[in-house]
């Protein structure tokens, strides 16, 4: 199955970014994501062999009880390249960035092959351009200014992705959350 670890925002967090996304300009060039896919990826794993899991779960399991919760709340705009919109996360970032480290490190543990590690950089995405030439800077000064109320993050989430099949223009993936720990840590 295609895994992530991830936090995922407070349900007040999504209905501000809501209200946010609603006023922003529509940028018809741009497929915007579901609330439902809203979340801090910290570590893709993409496809996990079912016989990975319980050691996975074990580890990840330990990577929350070391980490204490802490504040987190929306903020501003970005972009990758011309092609991925997102909001971005202010307070507890080294909190949150030691707790992705934790999560590659659990995955890596339990054999799982990862990407080469790279800085962590807390992202929501919001959309995806529908080709190279899309204009993304109304949305991106409509939501430059965006901040949100604070929320604790108290959860580490591993979520199952669940790719588009049945070949519909727009269809988006499905989120599944399979296991979720409480962060412990003092």
């Amino acid at each position: 199955m295609r895994l992530f670890a991830a936090v995922l925002p407070s349900a007040d967090a999504t209905a501000e970014l809501r209200e946010a996304v609603a006023a922003a300009p529509d940028g018809t060039d741009l497929r915007w994501t579901g609330e439902a896919g809203w979340h801090f990826t910290l570590a893709f794993m993409g496809e996990v062999d079912d016989a990975r899991l319980p050691e996975l779960r074990t580890r990840l399991g330990r990577a929350a009880a070391h980490t204490a919760p802490f504040r987190l709340r929306l903020h501003g705009s970005g972009h990758f390249g011309r092609r991925a919109l997102w909001v971005g996360a202010a307070g507890g970032l080294d909190a949150l960035r030691l707790l992705a480290e934790r999560a590659d490190a659990a995955a890596r543990r339990s054999g799982i092959p990862m990407e080469q590690h790279r800085r962590y950089t807390p992202h929501l995405t919001l959309a995806r351009a529908r080709h190279d030439g899309a204009d993304l800077r109304p949305c991106l000064d409509a939501l430059a200014g965006f901040e949100g109320t604070p929320w604790q993050v108290d959860t580490l989430s591993l979520v199952r992705s669940n790719l588009p099949v049945s070949g519909v223009a727009g269809e988006q993936p499905r989120y599944e959350v399979v296991g979720a720990w409480p962060l412990t840590g003092h």
